[in-house]
């Protein structure tokens, strides 16, 4: 199961919003009521919830994790960690009720994709970091990482993997190059194309399409992409919206091009070389999924001690080797360069995950749907999907 992860109607933001009117405490939660008593210094341990298969496994004993292991072994720091994130909106459902009510969540460190971080951020539900107690971070974080839209100057959340939402495709059964969104829109594609079915994953590869610069788009370029889409899928161009099963369908032929994240594209590319992935001519965006600490967690410190531990360029490196999403530590390369094993070391050469300058020039990270935005946005795009 992939980390990106579809958006289910109309998301979570209206069940805050319904919540908020129905006696419920207002969900905005000031800076001052965010922090408590750090038990770190007292207590030597965490909790750590993430998504499955997204962390390095020893390769004789699933159950181990020697990145996570090295941290304790050096921290003393007991690290209790979680594979219980299967979906954004699932996940932000179990926590909200406790995050509302002024509550402890249980849990000092968890990841969820950066559109729905935004949210968290603007409710107030997550802690600034202490940035002087991570070294690492400020030193090695991916400058085109380094102040999204939702959060400038990462101040709440620091990635934990990144990606590219780009183009895959069979090359051989195509013929020919595909360099531009538009060339999905050819004749000879037609009935052979898929669009990922969640919003906040495929809009903004559409809108780049378009020419549409994501880092400041407004909602008429919105409506223009969307009045492109209607048309595609009313001539049956567009085969279906699909969430990961469009691995599947281009494993197996049925479609020949199709919205896709960089990381699944290098285990398809495994089993099949001509699966090709492609950072269009006008560009892709790039996101993350990212830690933060939710509010009233009580070992703060530990988990900034955490956070820091993964941007080492050796630890990043390690990470990075095991899930083959884009790093967030480009230093990272130099370690998997000058690595003995040849595998090893041509993924320091792999440009979807250590993206080239060529292609960072290309990639942006997309302005996210505000509140207000949301609703109106999600009810037509879901309309087109078929959700």
């Amino acid at each position: 199961m992939s980390r990106r992860s579809l958006l289910r109607a109309l998301g979570g933001g209206a069940a805050v919003s319904t919540l908020a009117g129905c006696g419920v405490p207002a969900a905005y939660i000031a800076p001052d009521e965010r922090s408590a008593a750090d038990r770190s210094a007292r207590d030597k341990e965490l909790t750590f919830a993430n998504w499955p298969l997204y962390i390095d496994t020893d390769d004789r004993d699933k159950t181990r994790r020697p990145s996570l292991e090295a941290f304790e072994k050096r921290t003393g720091i007991d690290v209790r960690y979680t594979e219980e994130i299967n979906d954004n909106d699932e996940f932000f459902g179990k926590i909200s009720p406790s995050l509302m009510n002024r509550q402890d969540t249980g849990r000092d460190l968890v990841v969820i994709s950066d559109w729905m971080c935004a949210r968290f951020v603007r409710l107030g539900w997550v802690q600034e970091m202490d940035r002087a107690r991570q070294p690492n971070v400020t030193k090695y974080l991916d400058p085109l990482l380094r102040s999204p839209h939702f959060d400038p100057g990462r101040k709440f959340t620091v990635p934990w993997q990144s990606g590219i939402t780009g183009i895959a495709y069979n090359r051989r059964k195509v013929g020919r190059e595909i360099k531009q969104v538009s060339d999905l829109w050819a004749d000879d594609l037609k009935g052979r194309v898929t669009l990922l079915s969640g919003l906040d994953e495929a809009f903004a590869l559409l809108l780049q399409g378009d020419g549409v610069d994501v880092t400041r788009w407004r909602a008429d370029d919105f409506h223009r992409m969307c009045d492109r889409v209607e048309k595609l899928v009313a001539s049956h161009h567009i085969r279906r919206f699909t969430g990961n099963d469009y691995i599947k369908d281009l494993s197996s032929g049925d479609v020949l091009a199709c919205q896709a994240y960089s990381g699944d594209v290098i285990q398809l590319q495994a089993d099949d070389p001509d699966i090709e992935f492609v950072v269009p001519e006008e560009g892709a965006e790039l996101w993350a999924e990212s830690l933060m600490i939710p509010n009233l967690a009580g070992h703060k410190r530990n988990a900034e001690r955490l956070i820091d531990h993964y941007y080492e360029p050796r630890v990043a490196a390690e990470l990075a080797a095991w899930v083959n999403y884009v790093c967030p530590v480009p230093a990272a390369r130099d370690v998997l360069a000058s690595a003995k094993d040849k595998e090893l070391a041509a993924l320091a050469e792999d440009p979807l995950i250590f993206p080239d300058d060529a292609m960072r020039g290309r990639l942006a990270i997309a302005r996210d749907i505000t509140p207000k935005e949301r609703t109106e946005f999600a009810k037509r795009w879901n309309a087109l999907a078929g959700l």
